[in-house]
């Protein structure tokens, strides 16, 4: 047998030469590495299986790697898949691919899956991991494929999509690509009989024992391929992990999440709802949530005006020639509500965005480079048709309000004006309480933009500059630029590590083009103006459930809509309390004292339950001194406080944006 050369690359090794024999695996290239499900062959990820060839150069994958992950997690939808079809024998199979934390595969079943039958599929799930059955490939003609899988009526479909279109359905790149079709066998450990099989590219863990934990989470409905069109199918989803402690810990943070999610903490706190009869992703804000906007729009506007930027105000809706001119019934037309028919047959749309109207006040009169950089500024509300099953609570809804600011500036301001932007915005989203940050450039799509190659690279290049100052890490987003400009997105964690894309800034030479701006320059030429669009909340309504969840509900004392409630020791000391109120009221401070006739404790209890950042007590001994006591959030106690020291304590609390 001849010796091969093959090339071993670790990532924080230099690549080793090692010579094997012909016929060597993967899986004996790294014996004793239990860690690793696969490898990485000539950029390639293959099985442990794949015999190597020579020169090849391979990466041990490790299963706690994203690929590893993603192998870890489609493996195990494929033992899903098999449990779901030894259970419910007439299930049609769908697609099965990994998703973030986890997996998901669709069936064609005749009822929808209820709780107990998930309990049932993951107990036979636990009993083929536990089998040990081998994942083996085996390349299929697409005739072959279809006679093997005549029985399934979607595989057969993906077939039929192999190339292009396959990669554009939903999850169909997991099942087939532009290549060869390869079907996974589940086989039995000790004969090798074939147990399941499902039309796959791979590649896939060596066996099912490699599945250390996993658990399947909910079932819904699902539209075939993600169209609406298509029948509707029924998926369940799971995640696994390399071990069981992590999976506890992600068990851990759902809990934590489903506590702090908006929309259940928005219901509870009174802040706002959305109701049925208006419609799907528009909401409504209640008095107390109210506050809390009022709140957060006042500083962000304060703030604005600091950094010169100037207040504006424009229309709902316009004409269907405005997004004609700027592009966005071209590109973005899909995501617009439909047009109304006004005027003797004239398209009137809802505006998607405030960009095209922003440019019209620009042009409304000659414009000098002295005016340069001129920062329009709008809260500004926009309507967007998202489909009803990405809609979900104030994060993605269908009517929101975005502070919205667009900034025309000259080629030489550019630079600059780019870096004061992105300080500003990263230091405004600090002071609501957000620390951890790190930026994402988004470039072109070369499939869907406007304007020349050089312009792009341009401003691509000007941008990057602009994120590097700021000293925090970078990420690439290839493709992910509107069609108009690439942009920087600022990305932020919360409290509980979770990641929410937040400011966007967005350099753009090609709108001024197209609306035809132009300014007087220095010498009398007329010039056309670099535009940057910047969203810093992104929306209100999304900015407002990301702090919500943040704090869990538990808004530091400046954002809280009751920043103290007076809880009195007994009827008799309400009038005190009211007193106190009334003082804490011309200070500005929001207060209200809970007058009613339950028990003092459960009044606290109450409280509590709001979130309400002061407790302030009263009874005869505070009374006697002109004091009262606190009672904050976390339990503990002062007492014997004199009353213009509390409120000084509440006042100072407020100005310093601090959590007490």
């Amino acid at each position: 047998m001849s010796d091969l050369r093959v090339i071993i690359k670790r990532d924080s090794a230099s690549p080793e030469e090692r010579l094997v024999t012909t016929g060597t695996t993967a899986a004996e290239l790294f014996e004793g590495e239990r860690s690793v499900v696969a490898a990485r062959v000539a950029g390639q990820l293959r099985d442990l299986a794949h015999v190597v060839a020579d020169g090849d150069e391979v990466e041990p994958v490790d299963i706690t790697s994203d690929d590893g992950l993603n192998i870890l997690r489609h493996s195990t939808a494929h033992v899903m898949a098999q449990a779901v079809q030894e259970i419910f024998p007439e299930a049609k199979l769908g697609i099965g691919p990994p998703i973030k934390d986890g997996f998901y595969y669709d069936f064609d079943v005749e009822q929808p899956f209820h709780p107990d039958d998930l309990k049932r599929v993951e107990k036979k799930m636990q009993e083929i991991v536990k089998r040990g059955q081998r994942f083996s490939r085996r390349p299929v003609s697409d005739e072959a494929a279809r006679e093997e899988l005549a029985a399934e009526p979607y595989k057969l479909e993906l077939i039929g999509l192999k190339g292009s279109a396959a990669e554009a359905a939903e999850g169909a790149s997991a099942e087939v690509g532009a290549g060869e079709l390869t079907i996974y066998d589940n086989l039995d450990a000790k004969t090798g009989e074939l147990c399941w099989k499902d039309l796959c590219r791979g590649p896939h863990l060596p066996t099912t024992r490699l599945i250390p934990a996993f658990k399947l989470m909910r079932s819904a409905a699902a539209y075939w391929r993600g169209s609406e069109k298509n029948k509707q199918l029924q998926r369940i989803y799971g995640t696994a992990w390399p071990t069981r402690d992590e999976l506890k810990a992600y068990l851990d943070f759902l809990a934590e999440a489903e506590k702090r999610d908006h929309r259940k903490l928005g219901s509870e706190l009174d802040l706002f709802s959305i109701p049925e009869q208006i419609g799907s992703g528009l909401a409504v804000f209640h008095p107390k949530g109210g506050i809390v906007r009022r709140v957060m729009e006042d500083y962000s506007r304060r703030r604005h005006e600091e950094e010169g930027y100037e207040f504006v105000y424009t229309p709902h809706a316009t004409k269907g020639k405005l997004f004609e001119t700027s592009g966005h019934l071209d590109w973005y037309a899909d995501g617009m509500y439909p047009p109304m028919q006004l005027d003797e047959g004239v398209d009137y749309y809802l505006k998607p965005m405030n960009c095209p109207m922003h440019n019209l006040i620009f042009d409304a009169r000659g414009r000098s480079y002295r005016e340069l950089p001129l920062r329009l500024f709008e809260f500004g509300t926009v309507y967007r048709y998202e489909k009803s099953g990405v809609v979900h609570g104030l994060t993605r809804a269908r009517g929101f309000t975005q502070d919205d600011a667009h900034i025309y500036c000259t080629r030489e301001q550019m630079a600059d004006e780019l870096d004061k932007t992105l300080t500003f915005v990263l230091n405004l989203l600090r002071d609501y309480g957000l620390e951890d940050f790190y930026l994402e450039l988004s470039t072109k799509d070369e499939t869907k933009y406007v304007g020349s190659d050089e312009v792009w690279e341009e401003a691509t290049e000007v941008l990057r500059q602009a994120a590097e100052k700021q000293g925090l890490p970078l990420v690439p987003d290839p493709g992910g630029a509107a069609f108009y400009g690439p942009k920087i997105s600022v990305q932020t964690k919360d409290a509980i590590g979770r990641t929410w894309q937040m400011s966007t800034i967005q350099l753009d030479f090609n709108l001024p083009e197209r609306f035809d701006l132009e300014y007087t320059a220095a010498d009398g030429s007329r010039q056309r103006p670099v535009m940057i669009h910047r969203a810093l909340f992104g929306s209100i309504e999304r900015f407002f459930a990301v702090l919500l969840e943040h704090y869990a509900g538990a808004f530091p004392a400046w954002l809280a809509p009751v920043q103290a409630v007076g809880i009195p020791i007994g009827d008799a000391h309400v009038p005190y309390l009211e007193e106190f109120a009334a003082k804490a009221r011309t200070k500005g401070l929001r207060i209200e004292v809970d007058s009613s006739s339950d028990r003092m404790q459960k009044k606290i209890r109450n409280a509590q339950k709001q979130k309400v950042p002061f407790m302030v007590i009263a009874g005869d001994e505070d009374i006697a001194n002109n004091a009262v006591s606190f009672r904050y959030r976390d339990g503990s106690q002062k007492n014997g406080i004199p009353v213009e020291d509390a409120l000084a304590e509440i006042a100072d609390a407020v100005e310093r944006r601090v959590q007490v």
